[in-house]
């Protein structure tokens, strides 16, 4: 496992607050409520060693063939649904939503490889992650990735704790499947929006791995 490079200073950050804290209770507060004091620490720490754990990349063998559509984040399946697309394709796509909670791994990876031929930020509200409305009323980054097998939109969501959505790619890009896509701090969650008609593997409330969990097949 290592740690993520987006982790690095709010990692340095917190240790930082984590030593002053304790610190200041050890010289103020230690010998007259011990108990207080060892409660600070344990507590400070648990809450450094999470932060840490939110940007954690654990070594995994990923999934690399181009039949397959591949999650592009870890967490659990929240939506399986047609609709209309009106950002990009503007006709029906079919739309699977995968729900990252603050525990799981935050790296988004490429479900496919390929030429990324759109990609674009959009500013907008914090709707929690699981509201309908956040796939197209949030913060968001869309990504549209094309290949000889089809075309797929991934879209990166900003949530009611996601204030940070960091995308890699450019337009006229070539993408590695499984490869690096970019990564949201503290939670939300990930829409691809796949061609009409294409085999879901994954079924409704699914925890499932970026890079790993085939989403779908060709």
């Amino acid at each position: 496992m290592t740690i993520h490079k987006e982790g690095y200073k709010t990692i340095a950050l917190c240790a930082i607050i984590f030593a002053v804290i304790n610190l200041v209770s050890f010289y103020y507060i230690s010998f007259s409520l011990p108990a207080l004091s060892w409660f600070i620490f344990l507590a400070s720490l648990a809450l450094l060693l999470f932060i840490v754990s939110f940007f954690r990349v654990p070594a995994r063998v990923l999934t690399l063939d181009e039949k397959y559509i591949v999650c592009p984040a870890d967490g659990k399946v929240v939506v399986i649904e047609e609709i209309t697309d009106v950002e990009y394709f503007h006709d029906r796509r079919l739309q699977v939503s995968i729900f990252m909670s603050p525990a799981n791994v935050h790296r988004n990876v490429n479900p496919v490889s390929g030429d990324v031929v759109y990609s674009q930020y959009h500013k907008g509200k914090y709707l929690v992650a699981w509201n309908p409305k956040s796939s197209t009323e949030n913060e968001r980054h869309s990504v549209v990735i094309k290949n000889p097998k089809g075309t797929l939109l991934v879209k990166q969501i900003a949530g009611a704790l996601a204030k940070r959505i960091i995308n890699y790619l450019s337009p006229g890009q070539q993408v590695e499947q499984s490869a690096e896509m970019g990564f949201i701090k503290f939670g939300s969650r990930v829409d691809v929006l796949l061609p009409p008609g294409t085999h879901v593997k994954v079924a409704l409330n699914q925890k499932v791995k970026g890079g790993v969990t085939v989403l779908a097949e060709w």
